[in-house]
Formats: C-alpha cells, structure tokens, sequence
C-alpha cells in the first residue's frame, strides 16, 4: 500500500534494537552500519485514493541515516 504521511508523527516508541531487529542485515547491507532502531507512532496518512486516515506506523532509523522503510500496521480509525 502506498501512502503519505501528513503532519507529526506522535505517541513514539522504541520497538527493539539492535541484534533485536530481525532485517538488521538487509538495513546494513542497503544503508550502511549505524545504530538501528525499529520503532512505531501515530501519524496522519494520505492513502492512494486521496482519503487521510490515523494509523500506526513502524519505521527503522539510525543516526546518521534517518528514518527508512515506512510501513502501516493498522488504521486506527
């Protein structure tokens, strides 16, 4: 599904870290070593038929690197 996220991400927590993260190798191979974080949040998203809806969002990030792989996991509306 593809989406934009509109406004702030709110209400962020740290999922795992580190060795924690099951594709720690993948983010490693594609976006170099870091200190990688998978977390959650809630943000306004514009899905593909234009419509904007709350839901849960999970991304990965590291220093340096940013946030990568944005993905929802539940509509919460």
């Amino acid at each position: 599904m593809y989406f934009e996220i509109v406004g702030p991400i709110t209400d962020i927590e740290t999922i795992a870290v580190g060795r924690a993260i099951r594709q720690l190798s993948r983010l490693r191979r594609r976006h170099g070593r870091g200190r990688w974080r998978k977390l959650k949040g809630i943000a306004t998203v514009r899905v593909v038929s234009g419509e904007l809806r709350r839901a849960e969002i999970h991304w990965y990030e590291a220093h340096g690197i940013g946030r990568v792989h944005h993905k929802i996991k539940r509509f919460l509306d």
